[in-house]
């Protein structure tokens, strides 16, 4: 789930849009040919369809055609609606960052293509993917999707509805947690990879402190979630690794389950930290260290454990600028709900596949203020 600090695609993501094809491990989507007709003698030569963003084939061998209604509104100048899906507008830190995010990325896209653009999510406290789905197929049905940005929330939940969408001829992107439909761009960051570079800082602040950690725990909002077992797993591995008698007091299949409510979270960790009073670090894979620094604070144990976690909120900079979180993971949740929109415009309008350029920004001791400053901003705006 998947902060940004910025909330509008940068031009370096656009001047990428030359690159066709999703950076993310799968095949690139290559155009596929197709020879046009000749025109009859005397009449107009037939518009070039041939190649994108009219014709392409897919990562699973399949060919994406362009829907006429589509066309037909490409060629009359008229706008394309654009429907931006993400997993829940009740999740706090999360849901209004990635609205903000989707709403100021708006002008940008409209600024390339005419554009109406519609955000849809569950109203529930937790992500809920039967509600998403059900949102999105009733868009689809109704004909108001002409490309589609979605924020999945497992990495096979949403293939079908993907693929569905894609064969009808609509345009699919999607943001902020792996998956494997045949959707143009997956624009995200890859979990283990997150869960190994947050295990690579916490090494690095051992060595510079002097601190000797051997007991370690993980636990998130919803460990169930791919994402969340990935940067689990990819931790664990890393810090096993390097501390080969370290141990775990649990791992991504018992993790701790802290849900995303702030006064049940510090609880959650109030309690595994009375029962656990070995633990020396806590990941927390989600919006939720600053209540395990609270808890942390609270029991005594300043300087006796730590935690470290994923994306930025008031709490999250106070408890690394304490020193009792090691680092904020900012994924950039502003990045991910914007970048659905310029795709979608770069895609119908120049025939360009925006390109994954995630990048996992980790906030410390070091650059906290400057992250502090930047959220703020935010905040006040």
């Amino acid at each position: 789930m998947p902060v940004g600090t910025r909330y509008v695609l940068t031009a370096a993501v656009a001047a990428a849009s030359l690159i066709v094809g999703a950076c993310t491990g799968a095949p690139a989507v290559a155009p596929t040919p197709t020879a046009a007709a000749p025109a009859p003698t005397g009449a107009a030569p037939s518009p070039d369809r041939s190649g994108l963003p009219y014709t392409a084939t897919l990562k699973d061998g399949s060919t994406f055609t362009l829907a006429p209604s589509i066309v037909v509104k490409l060629e009359a100048g008229e706008p394309i609606n654009y429907v931006f899906s993400y997993g829940s507008a009740s999740i706090p830190l999360f849901s209004p960052q990635y609205l903000a995010g989707y709403e100021r990325s708006l002008p940008e896209a409209q600024a390339i293509l005419p554009m109406n653009g519609t955000a849809i999510a569950p109203a529930s406290a937790v992500q809920d993917i039967n509600e998403q789905i059900a949102q999105i197929q009733a868009q689809f049905d109704a004909g108001q999707i002409d490309c589609l940005s979605v924020q999945p929330t497992g990495e096979d939940a949403f293939t079908r509805i993907t693929n569905e969408i894609m064969a009808a001829g609509i345009p699919v992107f999607t943001v902020g947690v792996e998956s494997n439909g045949n959707e143009f761009t997956n624009f995200t960051q890859i979990s283990t990879n997150e869960g190994a570079q947050a295990a690579q800082i916490v090494l690095d602040w051992m060595e510079r402190t002097g601190n000797d950690l051997k007991v370690f725990a993980v636990s998130g909002g919803d460990p169930t979630q791919n994402w969340a077992q990935g940067r689990m797993k990819g931790f664990i591995d890393t810090i096993e690794a390097a501390i080969p008698d370290a141990t775990f007091l649990n791992d991504e299949t018992s993790a701790l389950v802290t849900t995303y409510d702030p006064a049940g979270t510090f609880d959650a960790y109030t309690a595994f930290i009375q029962g656990n009073p070995e633990v020396q670090l806590i990941e927390n894979v989600d919006i939720g260290a600053e209540h395990a620094a609270r808890a942390i604070e609270d029991s005594g144990n300043t300087g006796e454990i730590w935690t470290i976690g994923w994306n930025v909120s008031l709490g999250q900079l106070d408890a690394v600028e304490r020193g009792t979180q090691i680092a904020a993971l900012d994924q950039q949740w502003g990045e991910q709900a914007a970048f659905g929109a310029v795709a979608c415009a770069e895609f119908l309008k120049n025939g360009n596949i925006l390109p994954n350029t995630q990048e996992l920004k980790p906030v410390t001791q070091e650059n906290v203020e400057e992250a502090r400053e930047e959220f703020m901003q935010f905040v006040e705006e």
